[in-house]
C-alpha cells in the first residue's frame, strides 16, 4: 500500500520533464528520487529519456530527410491545434 506522499509510476512519468529541467521543488524532487530508488522500471525509463535527449541534442536540420521534416512539422501542427488557447 502506498503512503499518502508516495508517487506512483504514472506521476513519475508526468513529472519527468520537470525533473530533467530542474524545475521540481526540493520536496517534489526528493519524492521523485525516492520513487526511483525503489522502481527499476522508472529508473530505466529515466535512463532512456536521458539517452534520447543526448542523442537528439546532436541533430542538426541537415540530418533530417524532407520526409522527416514534413512528419515533424505535421506532428507539431497537430499538437499546437490540441493546445487550449490561452
Amino acid at each position: 500500500m502506498l503512503g499518502r506522499h508516495e508517487l506512483v509510476c504514472q506521476q513519475v512519468v508526468e513529472l519527468l520533464s520537470d525533473y530533467l529541467e530542474g524545475a521540481l521543488s526540493g520536496r517534489e524532487r526528493r519524492r521523485f528520487e525516492r520513487h526511483l530508488a525503489g522502481c527499476p522500471h522508472c529508473t530505466a525509463y529515466l535512463a532512456q529519456m536521458r539517452e534520447t535527449l543526448r542523442i537528439t541534442g546532436r541533430l542538426v536540420p541537415d540530418d533530417l530527410t524532407p520526409e522527416m521534416e514534413f512528419e515533424f512539422t505535421e506532428i507539431f501542427r497537430r499538437w499546437r491545434e490540441e493546445q487550449p488557447s490561452g
